[in-house]
């Protein structure tokens, strides 16, 4: 797997996985739309760690900076 995530990207990846996270632990969310947003920020913190979004292979999109060496 080629890295295709960079810094900032992780790091709104991992705010909004907490957002989340924080709403449904305030029962500000629930039910169906609760877990289909639990679903999604483990989604968003795995793809995080990993620095790799299989969604961004298609369309050949990276927000990891080239390096020139």
């Amino acid at each position: 797997m080629k890295q295709n995530i960079g810094t900032i990207d992780k790091v709104v990846r991992l705010f909004l996985a907490a957002v989340i996270a924080i709403l449904y632990l305030t029962h500000q969310i629930s039910g169906t739309l609760a877990l289909a947003l639990m679903a999604l920020a483990i989604i968003l913190v795995a793809t995080s760690f990993m620095s790799f979004c299989p969604l961004y292979l298609p369309f050949g999109l990276s927000t990891k900076k080239k390096t020139d060496a």
